[in-house]
């Protein structure tokens, strides 16, 4: 009896979380389905005329077209969503060569004061970007990289380093020397036995920390609207303010949904060990 009241007590805490964390996703998209009529007058939890127009608008591109007295403009938002994935996914693999090399250094290798260095480099992880952003303008401008793609690509893979490397060391760190010592003595270089062996027993964390990266990086607006001016260069979330407030949505529903599925990737990753 016990047990099965605990089981219907975690049960509805599961219930109320997917909830939670679906309702979102919901709301989103409920408005992206509504006239311009229904959004102002309708109900804000479902929609009782649906409209694909948003949809078509949106992947339309083009110049802006007068919908009766309201002007709506075309953005190019398959331009902005592979530029998102190519900044994004330069980051990432940035990210997660530094964070693997630097961890690997940490948590394995372990240097004279490598706990200091480990608590010092995580401890950067809670300044703030926003009172960053004037010298790292300063930088970008001195580099010569004002409105580029490499501009974000340099400046991402800081907001998630940190983070990457103290998960990562520990990992490493944790892991029995027994595993490399046995491939040093089958002859393997140091390099080897880390590409070989250290490298793919870490993948499960790796995609958690890409998927942390995603995440940390994939909410960035500030930066993204900062470095990058041109409509040809911009990513989403640099285009989405001057967007329609009902396409806004919409296109902050595609990066949820990908990020969600990604999320849902890692945990079937890290649970299978």
């Amino acid at each position: 009896m016990k047990g099965r009241r605990r089981r219907w007590r975690h049960g509805l805490l599961l219930a109320a979380a997917a909830l939670y964390s679906l309702f979102p996703i919901y709301f989103i998209t409920v408005q992206s389905l509504k006239t311009a009529e229904e959004d102002v007058f309708g109900s804000p939890l479902y929609v009782a005329d649906p409209t694909f127009e948003n949809y078509t608008e949106l992947f339309a591109g083009g110049e802006a077209r007068v919908r009766g007295y309201v002007i709506v403009p075309r953005v190019p938002f398959l331009l902005w969503m592979l530029n998102s994935v190519t900044v994004f996914g330069a980051a990432i693999v940035v990210t997660l060569v530094a964070s693997v090399l630097a961890a690997y250094a940490l948590g394995r290798l372990q240097p004279p004061g490598w706990r200091g260095w480990r608590r010092v480099l995580f401890a950067t992880y809670v300044i703030p970007h926003t009172i960053l952003f004037i010298p790292l303008y300063q930088v970008i401008i001195a580099l010569g990289l004002d409105d580029n793609h490499l501009a974000l690509v340099l400046i991402y893979p800081t907001m998630a380093i940190p983070f990457c490397v103290w998960i990562l060391s520990a990992f490493y760190r944790n892991l029995p020397r027994e595993i490399e010592d046995s491939a040093l003595v089958e002859g393997a270089t140091p390099w080897t036995a880390f590409v070989r062996i250290m490298f793919p027993m870490s993948r499960n964390v790796l995609v958690a920390a890409g998927v942390f990266t995603l995440g940390t990086i994939g909410n960035d607006f500030m930066l993204a609207s900062i470095f990058l001016v041109d409509p040809a260069n911009q990513t989403v979330a640099a285009g989405e303010p001057g967007g329609h407030p009902r396409r806004a949505r919409l296109r902050r529903l595609c990066p949820r949904l990908r990020a969600g599925s990604h999320r849902r990737h890692a945990r079937r990753r890290i649970g299978s060990g």
